[in-house]
């Protein structure tokens, strides 16, 4: 696939969006948020997201808000993503990712991704003001 998207990508489009501040979670894990709301983030291997084969941990999980149920439903339950979802985040409006998948996607779609995942998250005059800039 051309311009597979990667993890450094996650960074960089992430840290382009405007008023986002990174903190570290658990270990060294970056968290990426907007007025004080996380909207990307690294999670740490967790007993929920497992390989089916091995039972090991995943260790590169990456999760992004999305604006509503059924837009969490259209990634998950569209098989040609890598996008999933598990129990713990059952009713959460997030998807995950592994690290390991994201050359799955183009880096377009993950700029689109974490632009939405953006916009759930920010306020509304943020969101106004950074829809508005394609207006003029």
């Amino acid at each position: 696939m051309t311009d597979a998207a990667t993890v450094e990508d996650v960074h960089e489009i992430a840290l382009g969006m405007p008023h986002v501040k990174v903190e570290y979670g658990g270990g060294e894990n970056p968290v990426y948020q907007v007025g004080g709301k996380s909207f990307v983030f690294f999670r740490n291997p967790r007993p929920d997201a497992v390989d089916p084969a091995t039972g090991e941990r995943y260790p590169d999980v990456i999760v992004f808000w999305v604006e509503s149920d059924a837009d969490k439903q259209a990634l998950v339950q569209d098989e040609t993503t890598p996008f999933f979802t598990t129990p713990h985040f059952e009713g959460h409006l997030s998807v995950l990712v592994r690290a390991a998948r994201l050359g799955e996607i183009t880096r377009a779609e993950l700029a689109e991704v974490i632009q939405d995942a953006w916009l759930a998250r920010a306020s509304e005059a943020r969101r106004r003001a950074w829809l508005k800039r394609d207006d003029s």
